[in-house]
């Protein structure tokens, strides 16, 4: 009997219980995930901390990323108000006269968006307002505050760039590939080409096969 990859099973290991697909576990309406991507942990929306509904952002990660244990999505909520003398919140405690102030005094930086297929290694900490392309690499306990280009691989706190993991010709190809919107079992066809090691002849038969779609 064949198993079919089903992206709205929660457990999609069998006798493996804390690893899970994330987007069936999602609840909040803010939180945007896309097919196959997985958590090394059980409760996803626990790892999205100071997401406020008053603030309107929203974290939007694409299909089969890969996120380690212990990563956190810090959101806009965490942010102070830093236009002023004193960043201290006086509003959100009993007994000081302070209105909350308005979003306009308030640093937000936007949406937090992550690719398709990017992996954030364990214990990554994603800052506010980031933007991490597609096939980006994080490293383990890294601090992310500013955007990652595509197929880079950063690491440190702050993240810094290592390295670009191909030349730009095949981050160009991969990138109008965009293997994962193709359907299950023209990905499953494709797995001898998306794990090859043999970048030459990878970079081959994407462009040949974008020739034949009129893309390239």
């Amino acid at each position: 009997m064949n198993i079919k990859p089903d992206p709205n099973k929660i457990f999609p290991i069998s006798g493996v219980n804390n690893l899970v697909y994330v987007k069936p576990t999602i609840k909040n309406p803010n939180i945007i995930v896309g097919d196959f991507t997985y958590f090394s942990d059980v409760d996803f929306e626990k790892h999205v901390t100071h997401h406020y509904d008053f603030n309107g952002d929203k974290l939007i990660i694409g299909k089969f990323c890969q996120i380690a244990a212990g990563v956190e999505f810090v959101m806009n909520g965490a942010n102070h108000q830093m236009n002023s003398v004193s960043t201290f919140p006086f509003y959100i405690f009993e007994g000081w006269e302070q209105k909350a102030p308005s979003l306009s005094e308030m640093p937000l930086k936007g949406d937090t968006v992550i690719g398709n297929d990017v992996w954030i290694g364990q214990n990554a900490v994603i800052l506010p307002g980031v933007h991490v392309d597609d096939g980006a690499i994080i490293g383990l306990n890294s601090v992310v505050a500013s955007d990652v280009p595509a197929y880079t691989i950063v690491a440190g706190n702050p993240a810094r760039e290592i390295k670009k993991r191909f030349d730009a010709e095949l981050i160009s190809l991969m990138l109008k590939f965009r293997w994962w919107d193709l359907s299950i079992s023209e990905i499953n066809s494709l797995i001898p080409i998306l794990t090859c090691s043999d970048l030459a002849k990878v970079k081959n038969f994407v462009a040949n096969r974008l020739k034949e779609q009129n893309k390239l």
